[in-house]
């Protein structure tokens, strides 16, 4: 059967003036906003937070990915509009939400963000409009809760108005596949929305994979990150069989990967960090639980990977204890406290544990982060980043590499250091001062 469409709003995506609004401005929603309005679009950003408003509005970049002259001359061309205001919505044709999905402190689905933009939502939906969902979710979000409060308003979906799930997969830091080039997956409640929404794409992504709902949708978004943190489980793992049985972890992946067919590398490290794999896989688990169903291979990865940060510590310990020390009083100095290099996103980042329970075992925690000025941890304590000295780097007992961001000299830094331990395998390149470091 042919799918017919409103042709008047297609020709408005194909031409350009349909006008979209962006639900949070974000690490996701900022780039897809600033996408958008590049190719010619007149692009709404709307946010809840007021100082983030505030920055946009004077042409300043609230995440790495996006530079401020590119946000600058978009507001100043008109053709990106960033605002708090939720009346905002009734001008729109085309509604994309893209706000945060975290866990509850008993890691089940905290949807509050999601389910505050659709009841602001609701209240300007008019006729002629799509609305698509970009925040990872467990599959049957956007049928079993966003659908039915969308359609309270009277509207029916597919002939009044159109909804999609189209999971994020921005890579912060990732200057290999910004927006453009990474593949979008789309799936709609009807043929029709999904159709409509693929289209909607197409002007700003070279390759769109439409899928038959939006619950296989959902469930790429979630396969892809389960893949990884399953994956990264099982190298800590192999991490920790290799330091009992006195082999080279990294030497050992290395070698693995020169085989050309069957095994995909994927590296240990301190634990999982950013908004994806640590959270994501954990929608899944909820889902299935109300199924009567335990998903043990997820839950497996997620205790190994959740010890990493006191498999770490435990580390230092040793290295303390041969050094004829104890942790209680001793400085440790934490390199990095972003969950990935180069960027400044801590989210989830496994050097928030490292340090508390350093702090908890009574250590003097230092960090230095170029990208983190200030650090409040979950216990809600403060920590400044310190200047990376030649006297701060001797004043350590232990150095701890977390995060391996570019800018550091590691020759310099191990050269200085008193130990090392190094999560990252960044002393994989320098000639001297290998006695002194310690590797996963």
């Amino acid at each position: 059967m042919t799918t017919v469409f409103p042709n008047s709003f297609l020709e408005n995506i194909r031409n350009k003036t349909a006008k979209i609004l962006v639900v949070g401005q974000g690490y996701v929603g900022l780039p897809l906003a600033v996408e958008f309005a590049r190719e010619g679009f007149i692009v709404t950003g709307l946010d809840a937070s007021v100082r983030k408003i505030e920055l946009l509005k004077s042409g300043r970049s609230v995440v790495d990915d996006i530079k401020d002259e590119d946000v600058q001359t978009l507001v100043e061309s008109d053709r990106y509009l960033p605002t708090n205001e939720y009346s905002a919505i009734a001008e729109q044709d085309v509604i994309l939400i893209c706000v945060p999905t975290p866990l509850s402190k008993t890691k089940d689905p905290d949807l509050s963000f999601i389910i505050s933009s659709v009841e602001g939502l609701t209240k300007y939906l008019k006729k002629g409009q799509l609305v698509v969902l970009e925040s990872t979710s467990y599959p049957g979000t956007t049928d079993e809760l966003i659908l039915p409060m969308l359609q309270e308003t009277g509207l029916q979906v597919g002939a009044d108005f159109y909804l999609a799930f189209s999971p994020e997969r921005i890579d912060p830091g990732n200057e290999a596949y910004p927006v453009r080039n990474i593949p979008k997956v789309v799936g709609g409640i009807t043929e029709k929305c999904g159709k409509i929404a693929a289209t909607l794409y197409r002007q700003i992504i070279n390759q769109i994979v439409v899928v038959s709902s939006t619950r296989s949708a959902e469930m790429v978004k979630l396969l892809e990150n389960t893949f990884r943190s399953v994956n990264i489980g099982l190298v800590n793992e192999i991490a920790q069989i290799c330091d009992r049985l006195g082999i080279d972890v990294w030497e050992t992946i290395d070698a693995a990967a020169t085989k050309p067919f069957g095994y995909m590398p994927f590296y240990p490290g301190p634990g999982l960090g950013g908004h994806c794999i640590p959270i994501d896989p954990h929608y899944l688990s909820w889902k299935l639980k109300t199924l009567n169903y335990n998903t043990r291979f997820i839950s497996l990865a997620s205790e190994i990977n959740s010890n990493m940060p006191y498999y770490v510590t435990s580390k230092i310990v040793d290295i303390l204890n041969k050094a004829e020390k104890s942790v209680k009083n001793s400085e440790i100095l934490i390199l990095g406290v972003t969950y990935k290099a180069d960027i400044s996103d801590e989210r989830e980042s496994p050097a928030f544990e490292i340090i508390e329970i350093l702090q908890n075992k009574g250590a003097r925690v230092k960090y230095h982060d170029p990208y983190v000025a200030e650090l409040t941890l979950k216990n809600q304590k403060t920590l400044n980043s310190i200047d990376l000295s030649p006297v701060a780097i001797d004043q350590a007992e232990c150095v701890v590499i977390v995060t391996n961001h570019s800018i550091f000299n590691i020759q310099s830094i191990v050269d200085q250091a008193k130990a090392v331990i190094d999560t990252r395998n960044a002393t994989k390149f320098i000639d001297h001062g290998l006695e002194k470091v310690t590797k996963l």
